[in-house]
């Protein structure tokens, strides 16, 4: 099985987006999330999904080598320009910081 450090830093994005702009903040989103996995060594996982019947509440699990792989990714192009192109669609943000307890994937 592949494993990611129980070292790593792990937060958690809560966001609401304005329902008139949920297609239009996914493909920005979708764009970010795969430069991000391209380009940046220290992002580690990003994985964004949207509650069942409620496409306007996103929810993003993001994990990164550590806390300045982490403040390099707020610091990227490709993020900047995310933030720029959704401000006026993300209507709520709550990051909730975790502590890691164990993380495993499957090889794909």
């Amino acid at each position: 099985m592949a494993q990611t450090s129980e070292h790593s830093l792990v937060r958690l994005a809560e966001l609401e987006i304005d329902p008139a702009q949920v297609d239009a903040y996914k493909l920005s989103l979708q764009e970010e999330i795969r430069a991000s996995i391209q380009l940046e060594p220290g992002v580690l996982t990003l994985y964004a999904v949207s509650v069942k019947d409620h496409p306007e509440e996103i929810r993003l699990f993001e994990e990164y080598r550590d806390e300045a792989a982490c403040q390099a990714h707020l610091q990227s192009p490709h993020f900047e320009k995310y933030k720029a192109a959704t401000q006026s669609m993300v209507k709520g943000l709550r990051l909730v910081e975790t502590d890691s307890i164990l993380l495993r994937a499957k090889p794909r």
